[in-house]
């Protein structure tokens, strides 16, 4: 099993009385498990309109987490993308429907339709007044008779629970109900299939490409396309929504689909707020996750021209974390950087050769990029290539403003340079190699006795020493051979690369948390990228002398 699960069968049961001994006892449930699976406000006292909703699990938080004073009264569970059963319906209904009446928020699937409709009529022969709403908020197939519902159940959600929370009576919250689902529009986008509990994944997103107008039970989309990065998707998508949307200000909700992490999701809203619509938005909900599909590496987008009432009604707070509120967009604030830290830029410089010299070094690093993270795979995180590949690119364009022809300036600015733009500790060390190097020039010692200063330094500030399975061991003995030519720096370098493969207790950086079987055999990718930057000088200097290696 390749999930925290014990058994597709008790998934359901399980996670509900987990969620519940975590409510603080702000929720109860029904008895009648397995086949009654009904979660309640604990202080409900049927004083008001009771709102229920639910539907299939795999969704969550929906339905169990929007249980709570403001938003939902109870909510009725089913097997994972699975209706609950009218008895299970009903029992909801039963347990929470008093004088004022019941309103029922069901997403447009058949199953749902059909379960909570029929356990609408039997409650209406207890002589209950209860009303049904039918949310249709995707648009992925515009000519479809019948839309499914999905994450635009929320808005509902969130403005029928304001309202009967104060107060209001049946018909004004099933109107205001059926005026949020025929002004929501949403559309989602993954880039891979979820994984059903007990059922094989289903793999027919092909790599390179992403899904648009999928449903949230992992149903086909309507539409393959190829993956460019976040923009184009949100584009893609953008295009769509736009169709459906008036001149109105819109409130958008951004939901995750279970597996995309918050990095992405903040890209996605970075991307959406830039976007076409982006002048229509006027507040967001989001972005988390709030409608799922399991563990789903997508995401949806909602749009719904809230007027100042509902907005009122979608702003009211309530205490339930799986609700992250409604926010105004606002454009970015940039502050000016404190006293000190403002970068001081060198005087710029021409000097060709040296220019020359950088971007060739530079594009070195670049084609290396996937060749580096994969070893790097095997000992770390996998980005040592893209860290170095990333500084390199920056160095390239700041080009033009360094002090090409004054080395001991350069050298300064180089540091500050990558300080600036390289992540992670190797950004920070090489910085202070390349400040120590020119500290060291300005001083007057040659080249090499300059970037062996800035070496020591590196090495008291890092911690690194010959034999820690770090770049240090290829560029220590490089700089010590350097006197006797590039051919014999190479060498050293490259001797000094290989060695860290039999190195299999690191002793600095993050393969010092490595266990020796995943390090045995596999150079540190820092004393590679140093070996094969040595090995290109070499080549440079003296083609016939080189003995470089293009690939791990």
């Amino acid at each position: 099993m390749s999930q925290f699960l014990n058994s597709k069968e008790n998934a359901v049961t399980e996670a509900i009385d987990g969620l519940l001994a975590a409510s603080g006892g702000a929720l109860s449930r029904l008895d009648g498990y397995p086949h009654i699976r009904v979660v309640v406000r604990s202080d409900w006292d049927k004083s008001k309109v009771a709102i229920v909703s639910g539907g299939g699990s795999g969704h969550e938080p929906a339905h169990v987490g929007f249980v709570g004073k403001g938003m939902l009264t109870a909510a009725v569970c089913g097997d994972v993308f699975a209706s609950p059963s009218v008895d299970a319906i009903l029992a909801g209904i039963l347990a929470v429907t008093g004088p004022a009446g019941c309103l029922l928020i069901v997403k447009n699937y058949t199953g749902d339709r059909l379960n909570f409709g029929l356990a609408a009529e039997r409650a209406r022969a207890y002589g209950l007044n209860v009303d049904m709403v039918i949310v249709d908020d995707d648009i992925a197939l515009p000519d479809l008779p019948q839309p499914r519902g999905v994450a635009g159940t929320l808005f509902v959600h969130k403005v029928a629970g304001a309202l009967a929370e104060g107060g209001a009576d049946l018909v004004s919250v099933a109107e205001a109900a059926r005026r949020v689902i025929a002004a929501t529009s949403t559309i989602g986008m993954s880039l891979d299939t979820c994984t059903v509990p007990g059922s094989p994944k289903e793999n027919r997103i092909p790599a390179g490409h992403v899904e648009i107008g999928l449903g949230i039970h992992g149903e086909a989309g309507v539409e393959q396309i190829e993956y460019s990065g976040a923009r184009a998707a949100v584009a893609a998508m953008v295009a769509r929504l736009a169709a459906t949307m008036d001149d109105r200000p819109h409130v958008v909700l951004v939901n995750n689909l279970g597996g995309t992490s918050i990095l992405e999701m903040s890209v996605i809203v970075h991307e959406l707020v830039q976007s076409a619509i982006a002048g229509k938005i006027s507040h967001i909900v989001g972005p988390a996750a709030m409608m799922t599909s399991l563990d789903m590496k997508g995401f949806s987008i909602s749009v719904f021209p809230a007027d100042k009432t509902e907005l009122g009604l979608l702003s009211r707070p309530v205490a339930l974390p799986a609700w992250p509120g409604v926010t105004a967009i606002k454009s970015v604030a940039v502050l000016s950087l404190p006293d000190g830290l403002t970068p001081i830029a060198p005087l710029a410089s021409r000097h060709e050769p040296t220019r020359q010299f950088l971007t060739d070094c530079c594009n070195l690093l670049i084609d290396a990029e996937r060749d580096l993270n994969a070893l790097d795979a095997k000992s770390g995180d996998g980005d040592t290539g893209s860290t170095l590949a990333g500084a390199a690119r920056a160095l390239i364009e700041a080009l033009d403003r360094l002090p090409l022809s004054d080395h001991t300036q350069l050298f300064r600015a180089m540091g500050q340079e990558l300080s600036q733009t390289m992540g992670g500790s190797s950004g920070v060390l090489l910085a202070i190699f390349f400040a120590a190097a020119g500290d060291g020039a300005s001083s007057g010692l040659t080249i090499r006795e300059a970037l062996n200063a800035g070496l020591l330094r590196m090495q008291e500030i890092g911690g690194a020493r010959l034999g820690d399975r770090t770049m240090v061991d290829a560029l220590s003995p490089a700089l010590d051979a350097l006197d006797d030519g590039l051919a014999q720096a190479a060498k050293a370098a490259r001797a000094g690369a290989d060695l860290t493969a039999t190195l299999v207790h690191a002793k600095a950086g993050r393969a010092a948390y490595i266990n020796a079987k995943q390090l045995e055999g596999h150079v540190d990718p820092g004393a590679e990228a140093v070996a094969r930057l040595f090995e290109y000088l070499a080549l440079r200097a003296d083609p016939a002398s080189s003995n470089s290696r293009k690939s791990v």
